[in-house]
């Protein structure tokens, strides 16, 4: 047997590595972008491409022009660029898979099956539907499946997705004016909690803090750690301060700009939280409390005879 140096097989796949193209698409039923492997350079952002799935070719956008350089592997291949045949296949696709969806929603309520659909869609040959729905607890839907089977002659998959998958796929505009970020890049949703709303000092008004799909907005986690490294050695909100021998109480912090608000009953002052760092001092509550004491011994007290 011939023996196989280590430089020969770095050698070989230098070359299939330069024949490889990557290509971020992007899965209308999902929503999400996932990078695809290549040996056409010639797919374009916007070209519908073909990818082959165990079920059936599915289709895809492509983000992105083919670029190289990638450190990724074990990426699925793009079977390659859709042809005018499979763009018509789409769009009959597509218009069937309305009519597909009116169907189910209809055997669905006749059936008292506590689901709301979302959106159907046909893989490019036809081998399989699948109906995305949304629900608050799990639906059995094993009566539903077969009559969804009886009537369209295909696989059926009914694939139930959360509050987040939904705003992600119907996508819309954000109180920012700009495109929801679950519709725009997000793949994968990062737990979002009260407390990164308290690190940026925003009012707890949840309504103003919940996005399209009643969850607290993603992009609360996009500044967190930043808000937790500015928020670093200073005092809590409604913290006792000691400034320039005045007690103040501190109810505002502006951590951008640096600035915080200092009140007590007689006045208001706004300073740099430099100054407050280096004037300020802290007064922690002292927790023996005298009176308590009091009331103690008087528990203990003996009566006078």
């Amino acid at each position: 047997m011939e023996e196989i140096l280590i430089e020969d097989i770095e050698e070989v796949m230098s070359e299939v590595d330069e024949e490889l193209y990557y290509v971020d698409v992007h899965f209308k039923a999902t929503g999400k972008i996932e990078t695809f492997m290549t040996t056409d350079n010639t797919i374009k952002k916007g070209d519908m491409v073909v990818l082959e799935s165990e079920f059936g070719g599915d289709f895809a956008f492509a983000c992105n022009d083919a670029y190289t350089g990638s450190d990724k592997i074990d990426l699925k291949l793009i079977e390659r660029k859709a042809t005018d045949q499979d763009l018509k296949a789409y769009k009959k696709n597509e218009e069937d898979a309305k009519e597909a969806l009116a169907f189910c929603k209809k055997q669905a309520a006749m059936l008292g099956l506590d689901m709301r659909l979302v959106m159907a869609e046909y893989t490019l040959d036809r081998t399989k539907l699948t109906f995305i729905y949304t629900a608050d607890e799990r639906v059995d839907f094993r009566e539903l499946l077969k009559i969804l089977a009886a009537n369209f002659h295909c696989r059926i998959e009914l694939r139930q997705i959360g509050a987040r998958d939904k705003a992600k796929l119907v996508k819309g505009i954000g109180p920012c004016g700009r495109e929801l970020c679950c519709g725009k890049f997000i793949n994968d949703f990062d737990m979002v909690s009260i407390n990164m709303a308290k690190n940026q000092l925003l009012a707890l008004n949840i309504q103003k803090l919940s996005g399209h799909c009643g969850k607290l907005m993603c992009c609360l986690k996009y500044e967190d750690d930043a808000y937790k490294e500015l928020r670093k050695g200073l005092p809590k909100l409604n913290a006792q301060i000691e400034y320039e021998g005045v007690l103040y109480r501190v109810t505002s912090m502006n951590v951008i700009a640096r600035t915080c608000k200092l009140e007590n009953r007689e006045s208001a002052i706004y300073i740099t939280l430099d100054d407050l760092l280096a004037k300020g001092i802290v007064k922690t509550p002292n927790k023996n409390k005298p009176e308590k004491k009091v009331k103690e011994d008087a528990k203990t007290e003996e009566l006078p005879e």
